[in-house]
């Protein structure tokens, strides 16, 4: 008998879009491969596909089809293996003091006012500069039955919003923001919500935290080869990274 999953994902359609500007590496063209956009998404199905190099932005499920460059890996950390270093050890010991609200995505207004103020002051550079509250309701905060959204608070004060998508076999990394305030700025906010979900993945039974694609000449990306061991997609199989210097 046939794997129904496996035979859900076959009869889905995909399409390539045009080449385009690449938003990791300059002078390179992009070419993405999707889903339909009109096959509502489904846990199942989306947790086949994470296992193929898929992402989530939004209703969109994709993963980089590029011509002659394979720079873009799909990474995941195997939560068991996991060991923290020392860094990282004392980070999260020091930042328990933050509590924690686990909530089903949806769009508040106090999330996107501090979304706003971290793409002003970090990716004025980047797609997704300048902000607007539609913009960040249809990357964040589609009611997906799988979405959730992370708030970490220091008191009332809201510092953090961690997207993740729960999946059958580990937990998804979409998008991590918080506060550019320079007294925030040692709590490593961003790496603090990484470790939470690798714990939560844990507490939950799942194997795996998917940190999306990590590409070696681009230094933002830097930061998810910290987490060790971790895992590339190549070709069909996953491999453990073993040198990233």
């Amino acid at each position: 008998m046939s794997n129904p999953t496996t035979t859900r994902t076959q009869d889905l359609r995909f399409f390539l879009t045009a080449p385009h500007s690449c938003s990791y590496l300059e002078n390179k063209e992009a070419i993405t491969l999707f889903m339909d956009p009109e096959q509502p998404i489904n846990q199942d199905v989306y947790s086949a596909l994470s296992l193929m190099g898929f992402r989530r932005s939004g209703q969109h499920l994709y993963r980089p089809h590029c011509n002659n460059c394979k720079e873009c890996l799909s990474v995941r950390i195997p939560v068991e293996d996991f060991t923290p270093n020392k860094t990282q050890r004392r980070l999260f010991k020091r930042n328990q003091y933050l509590t924690v609200n686990n909530l089903q995505a949806s769009f508040v207004e106090e999330h996107y006012l501090l979304y706003e103020r971290y793409i002003a002051a970090r990716h004025q550079d980047g797609d997704m500069y300048p902000p607007s509250r539609e913009q960040y309701a249809s990357f964040l905060t589609h009611n997906n039955e799988f979405s959730r959204l992370i708030e970490f608070r220091n008191g009332a004060e809201l510092v953090a919003v961690a997207a993740m998508d729960e999946l059958s076999h580990g937990l998804s990394a979409i998008y991590t923001f918080y506060s550019p305030a320079p007294e925030h700025a040692p709590l490593s906010l961003g790496t603090h919500a990484v470790l939470w979900q690798i714990e939560q993945a844990k507490s939950l039974g799942l194997p795996y935290v998917y940190l999306g694609y990590w590409i070696e000449r681009n230094r933002k990306m830097a930061y998810k080869t910290l987490f060790r061991p971790i895992e590339y997609l190549e070709g069909r199989s996953w491999q453990r990274l073993i040198d990233c210097s």
